[in-house]
Formats: structure tokens, C-alpha cells, sequence
């Protein structure tokens, strides 16, 4: 299967003070899968298959949990089209 995209916005349920470091604990697993991601200021965007990056999302809700949320609210967009996706192709323009 071709590359794809899949964003994930997750938003924990732990105090405030610790939304930083749930959040960091997700994208240091995401970090260590070894698939091509990109964070951003409100998601980070993974490039892979889909099969593979929709089991880092549910593993990224199961860390939510083991860090004390009571609830995960996640977002996640996938962009696919049979030839493949990449993010390069959308946003290398603008980089410098």
C-alpha cells in the first residue's frame, strides 16, 4: 500500500499543568516508531501506511490513560489516494 497521511490532534484529560508532558510522552512514542512525522503547533502529522499509523494512534490514546487521563478526545484526518500521499508534496513549497 502506498503512503498516506494521518494527523493526530490529542487532547488528554489530566490537569493542565501536565497536558505539555502527556502530549510529549505521545509524540516521543510517535518519534520512535521510525515513520516520517511532522508536529505542529495544534497536530502532528505522520506519513506511512495506513494499517501502521492507525496503530500509533490507538497506541497513543492507551498512553494517555497510563499517564492518568480520564478521557482521550482525539482528532484524526486522514488524507489517502491510491498512488500515494506525502507531506512534501503538499507543504514543500513553503519550506525554506
Amino acid at each position: 500500500m502506498a503512503n498516506i497521511n494521518v494527523s493526530l490532534q490529542i487532547l488528554p484529560r489530566v490537569p493542565d499543568e501536565r497536558i505539555y508532558e502527556v502530549v510529549d510522552k505521545v509524540i516521543a512514542y510517535i518519534a520512535s516508531t521510525g515513520v516520517k512525522y511532522e508536529v505542529g503547533p495544534m497536530e502532528t502529522t505522520m506519513e506511512g501506511e495506513l494499517d501502521e499509523l492507525l496503530e500509533i494512534v490507538k497506541k497513543a490514546q492507551n498512553i494517555c490513560i497510563e499517564e492518568g487521563a480520564s478521557r482521550v478526545l482525539s482528532v484524526v484526518k486522514i488524507d489517502y489516494k491510491p498512488e500515494g500521499v506525502t507531506m512534501n508534496e503538499k507543504i514543500g513549497k513553503y519550506r525554506k
